[in-house]
């Protein structure tokens, strides 16, 4: 008798287009959380455990911010500093429209992961304070900073794509008029 196949966009990552991406990519996710919860468990190495949960979250960072987020949503980020003025400015990049078909289950996986991740480290940070366990705070809040950054990039990075799509799409005869407007529509969200 043979298996159902799951629904497309179903939280399967069999029907991922990227697989290995999407498994090393969950897997930086958790490891992380698993690391700090087991180890308050079964250990008191404070040391240990915040050394390897701080590995994890800054390959988890790297790993999302230059593989994943490229390769299941097509979208990626990173940072200028002009070195004239010293001026910080977030640059956003996404695959074109028509080059890259973005798979709904891998799409599925990558918001829910991105958005939930933080969720769970607030959580961590309230159990710390309520368990007045103050020590694991300096942690707790490395691990807001990365995992909110990553969010509010790619948060921005993914509205900065639908914004110049549709103007791309608004203005797709050709034109100079659709060159205009997908460069104004990307200087606004590039700020």
């Amino acid at each position: 008798m043979e298996q159902p196949q799951p629904a497309p966009g179903s939280l399967s990552w069999r029907l991922s287009s990227h697989p290995i991406t999407l498994l090393t990519f969950l897997a930086f996710r958790v490891s992380s959380l698993l690391v700090y919860l087991f180890g308050l468990l079964f250990t008191d190495n404070l040391v240990m455990i915040f050394i390897i949960t701080i590995l994890l979250l800054a390959a988890d960072f790297y790993y999302l911010k230059n593989i994943a987020g490229r390769r299941l949503v097509g979208l990626r980020w990173w940072n200028e500093v002009d070195p004239a003025t010293g001026d910080s400015r977030w640059v956003f990049e996404s695959s074109e429209p028509g080059t890259k078909v973005i798979n709904p289950t891998d799409s599925r996986f990558f918001w829910i992961a991105i958005y939930a991740q933080p969720v769970f480290w607030i959580a961590l940070a309230l159990v710390a304070v309520l368990t007045f366990k103050f020590i694991w705070l300096p942690l707790v809040a490395i691990a807001l900073v990365l995992t909110i950054t990553n969010t509010l990039a790619f948060s921005k990075c993914d509205k900065f794509s639908q914004a110049t799509s549709i103007a791309g799409s608004a203005f797709s005869t050709g034109n100079i008029a659709g060159s205009i407007a997908s460069n104004m529509v990307g200087r606004f969200f590039s700020r």
